[in-house]
């Protein structure tokens, strides 16, 4: 990333870290508490007077309190004075829908976020600057860099961006929502603004929203789109007071799910088939690339119902979004990278996956239905799904590697597991009631008894998932047991989620 990386106040920051990371990821705090925040500005003060050179480079620090991860990469691309945006560098504090103990940091500049590489690069840097670090000027630094710090409310932009999103879909209408009954559960992460600062102003009654008071131990449920008892937390949010539609973000607002009038979710798949709905409106016959664990159903509604394509890639947000950032770059066009974890990322959005603005993607439809006379109220989403085929039997089941098996022999868990998956495919080619997928990028995907199953290795852990859909308990089975003949043999892989799912407990 070049040597003005080298000299940016990201990386004293990160140097710090490299050192002192237990300090500062075990503190109990509360996700996204200011407390963390002041604690990032202090350990910016000590590292700051490494070097004069640096001081030089740096102008100003800007303090957003409470706000969300895509909020603050937009903070590099706004352009507005008042708040001194763009800014070059933006850094987000929080642990996600994790314990309130796992805080962490986000980096981003106005090129996206940092991945692997990046901060493997930093701290390697700020490895040998650490080697001349010095305290004698510390005082003296701590003047200077307060002297720099400013308070900016930059969420009051960022929100009023969305709101005229929706309005300028609606045809520039000040309240396209008047009438729209929309309840937000924040499931008390970060996500309550969109209540008070989207919904309200665009007119929308937001009478039984909840949670939404920011409290990092969760005391109602996780704040996660994926979570069951958060998704039926909405759907009965939605259903007694009998609202329009359900919102549910996850903590810092990076990913986002929804519920009908009628309690229908829409997340995971149905999620994707809708954000798909409305994407090929918009861009006929563009590639959606989502990860790996999305259902043949899905593929076909995409390819057959809506005239586009349907890249499956690999697990992990950002590897989908990197694809489809590659496929664009090939020359395939493609405006819409999604997993089934509800991170959606548009290309008119610079590829940051943005809960929020997912939502104003459909509130978007919402208004505009409306407005033409096309439909009113959530049905009109309801019906752009409409022809998706869902499993009747849907399911994740977790194949743990025990790393001290002696069954490893001393390798790693990854080249265990990808020994297994190597076994499984040479197994499948000979059962005819199997077809392994012409295509696919991550473990082994195979369609068979109505259904289908993927196995593949975990991005981080010593886990193989195991994902099988079908159209009965009885074919799911079936594919089960033909995972659980071809794995039997692997000691060192737990296979007992798999054994009592075969045998119907």
């Amino acid at each position: 990333m070049g040597q003005d990386l080298y000299e940016s106040p990201l990386v004293m920051i990160l140097e710090f870290l490299h050192r002192h990371c237990r300090m500062l990821f075990l503190v109990g705090l509360r996700v996204l508490d200011l407390m963390l925040f002041n604690m990032v500005w202090m350990l910016i003060l000590k590292v700051h007077n490494l070097e004069l050179r640096y001081w030089r480079k740096l102008y100003m620090f800007l303090l957003c309190s409470l706000a969300s991860t895509p909020a603050m990469f937009n903070s590099t691309l706004t352009e507005d004075e008042d708040v001194f945006c763009p800014v070059d560098g933006s850094i987000m504090i929080t642990a996600s829908h994790l314990p309130y103990n796992r805080n962490g940091l986000k980096f981003f500049t106005n090129a996206g976020g940092l991945g692997k590489a990046d901060i493997k690069d930093i701290l390697e840097r700020a490895a040998i600057i650490y080697d001349n670090f010095s305290n004698d000027a510390l005082k003296e630094s701590e003047l200077a860099v307060s002297a720099a710090v400013r308070k900016a409310d930059y969420m009051n932009i960022y929100t009023a961006n969305l709101v005229e999103a929706v309005r300028r879909a609606a045809g520039n209408i000040e309240k396209p929502l008047e009438g729209f009954h929309i309840v937000v559960d924040a499931g008390n992460g970060a996500g309550g603004f969109f209540m008070g600062k989207v919904l309200e102003p665009l007119g929308a009654v937001t009478s039984g929203s909840q949670f939404l008071e920011p409290d990092g131990l969760f005391p109602n449920h996780i704040p996660n789109p994926e979570d069951k008892a958060a998704m039926r937390a909405l759907t009965q949010a939605v259903l007694e007071n009998k609202a329009d539609l359900g919102i549910i973000f996850d903590t810092d607002v990076d990913r986002s799910a929804a519920v009908d009038s009628s309690g229908r979710e829409f997340n995971r798949n149905r999620l994707i088939a809708l954000m798909s709905a409305i994407v090929l409106e918009e861009h006929p016959g563009t590639t959606i690339v989502t990860d790996s664990v999305t259902s043949d159903g899905l593929t076909a509604f995409i390819e057959n119902k809506l005239g586009g394509k349907h890249h499956r890639f690999k697990r992990g947000y950002k590897n989908v979004i990197d694809e489809a950032i590659r496929l664009n770059f090939v020359g395939e066009e493609s405006h819409l990278a999604i997993e089934t974890s509800g991170h959606g990322a548009l290309k008119e959005n610079h590829w940051l996956d943005d809960g929020a603005y997912l939502m104003v993607k459909v509130l978007n439809k919402l208004a505009s239905a409306r407005v033409s006379g096309s439909g009113c109220g959530s049905k009109v989403l309801t019906d752009m799904v409409d022809g998706l085929e869902e499993a009747e039997v849907a399911v994740e089941l977790r194949l743990k590697i025990d790393q001290n098996h002696a069954d490893l022999k001393g390798g790693s868990f990854r080249d265990y597991g990808e020994a297994v998956l190597k076994h499984l495919e040479n197994m499948i080619t000979s059962d005819s009631k199997l077809n392994r997928a012409p295509v696919n990028y991550e473990g082994v995907r195979v369609s068979g008894h109505g259904g289908w199953f993927l196995l593949r290795l975990s991005l981080h852990d010593p886990v193989l998932p195991l994902n099988i859909e079908a159209p009965s308990l009885e074919e799911a089975v079936k594919l089960g047991l033909a995972v659980l003949a071809a794995v039997k043999e692997f000691a060192a892989l737990d296979t007992s989620a798999l054994d009592k799912f075969v045998q119907g407990l």
